[in-house]
């Protein structure tokens, strides 16, 4: 499923020092790819991130999924086609990995009806392609970093979504969980056709799961398009001041990213 924005602006006015957030910003995403937004902080990632889901409405231009308005879409129909994953998630209760997974079957089920053995069913598929069965009746905020980041994604995946958004999935995560983030979302996306865009700081992380990358600055697009043409050293240097070592990488099988020192 398609995901675009045309000629978007976005400003927060609520803020004092209140600036385009995004300015004139026109993407495309593609059915079935894996998109990386890459850019320093305060580039406008997390903000274009909440345009594409309608969380925020633009205050020019337009959002647009699988070529339909976004703004004319309910909400509920709008969550049955598109799950986010947050960077961090605090229920208001103490609930369990299980009631956190059939949360992303709500807008499934009608106004006050419970979860039905198909919903319980659709959870369980969720859990086990994120390999968090076990934690089924684990209290959620006992788990650790990359078991809640797990969990979520299975909730996002609850939802049966053709399109996942992801704000820093593997932030704060240690090397271990980020490998097993990297390798699911990979699957997500190869196995059962799920178009993902993810928002990362990690430039190895997006060489090596994304297809397609969006570099951005200052609120603005500087470039979109195939991650092996869009990542080199002068992109880097572009959107972070940095200089860097960018070879592919025989063993990893995709582009590498070393910072070497401040431009």
């Amino acid at each position: 499923m398609s995901l675009s924005t045309n000629h978007v602006s976005y400003t927060y006015r609520r803020r004092a020092d209140a600036g385009f957030a995004l300015r004139d910003v026109s993407v495309t995403v593609a059915p079935h790819s894996f998109t990386g937004l890459l850019g320093p902080n305060g580039c406008g990632k997390t903000t274009l991130l909440r345009l594409l889901s309608g969380v925020l409405a633009p205050d020019a231009g337009s959002v647009a999924l699988a070529n339909e308005p976004l703004a004319a879409l309910s909400r509920r129909a709008v969550a049955r086609r598109l799950a986010v994953v947050p960077q961090e998630t605090h229920p208001a209760f103490d609930y369990t990995a299980l009631e956190m997974v059939l949360m992303g079957r709500h807008p499934h089920i009608g106004t006050l009806a419970l979860e039905g053995p198909h919903d319980l069913a659709i959870a369980n598929d969720a859990m086990d392609a994120t390999g968090t069965v076990h934690l089924a009746d684990r209290a959620y905020m006992t788990l650790s970093g990359g078991e809640k980041q797990r969990v979520i994604i299975a909730s996002a995946l609850a939802q049966q979504p053709e399109v996942l958004l992801l704000d820093e999935p593997t932030a704060s995560l240690d090397l271990g969980y980020q490998l097993e983030i990297a390798a699911l979302l990979t699957t997500l996306n190869r196995e059962r056709g799920v178009t993902i865009v993810m928002a990362t700081h990690d430039l190895n992380l997006a060489a090596s799961v994304c297809d397609t990358l969006i570099l951005m600055r200052d609120g603005r697009v500087l470039a979109q398009g195939p991650t092996s043409e869009a990542l080199d050293a002068r992109s880097v240097e572009q959107l972070y001041g940095v200089i860097a070592d960018v070879q592919f990488h025989s063993r990893a099988g995709h582009l590498t990213i070393i910072p070497v020192a401040r431009a």
